[in-house]
């Protein structure tokens, strides 16, 4: 019996004119890889918006497994997420609003952990040559924001399952244009294609 995995990206924003994360859950939407089922969804770059948004798909999908991705502007590997901050900051949203450092949730706690095996999908991408790294920090913009809205509503439902954020570089088309490392969007696909598989 398939499971489901919901895979979100996000639209374009701030300086990039598309977004590897929005092409990736789009190619996968409706596939099937090794035993999840892919739901895609792909959100607004807006901070007032996301939590809203991912409740309802979670609470719609009902998946077996969440990951999140979002571009990094600068990385030159995959970078698996190991945390999330109840903190937002930085450059204004699409929406033009523009954090200063507010908890995204005032009762809830500082941090919160991914629930992905983030030590086994670090491996099986490196014995595939495609370079990852695990990262301690997913910022305080729209990702970490995600990411910890997600995980705050797993565990208010008390739903145990794989969840978290990945970090892809960026297309060719954006590496181009801005001057900053990039991977074709093929290759993001087959990255983001082995981290489900070995879920």
């Amino acid at each position: 019996m398939l499971k489901t995995l919901l895979l979100t990206g996000y639209e374009p924003f701030l300086k990039f004119k598309t977004n590897p994360t929005e092409s990736a859950a789009r190619h996968l939407d409706g596939t099937t890889v090794g035993e999840y089922r892919i739901v895609s969804r792909v959100y607004p770059v807006s901070f007032k918006n996301i939590e809203v948004l991912i409740r309802k798909d979670i609470d719609e999908v009902n998946p077996d497994a969440i990951i999140h991705l979002g571009l990094a502007g600068n990385i030159h590997s995959i970078h698996l997420e190991r945390i999330a901050i109840n903190c937002i900051d930085g450059r204004p949203d699409n929406d033009g609003f523009h954090p200063n450092g507010e908890k995204i949730n005032e009762d809830g706690p500082d941090a919160i952990f991914s629930t992905l095996p983030i030590i086994r999908l670090e491996k099986a991408l490196l014995e595939n040559n495609i370079p990852v790294a695990i990262s301690n920090s997913a910022g305080t913009y729209l990702c970490n924001n995600l990411m910890y809205c997600s995980l705050y509503y797993l565990k208010e439902k008390d739903l145990n399952i794989p969840s978290g954020f990945v970090h892809v570089p960026a297309n060719m088309e954006i590496s181009i244009a801005n001057k900053i490392p990039g991977w074709p969007q093929d290759y993001i696909n087959v990255a983001v294609t082995k981290l489900i598989e070995n879920l």
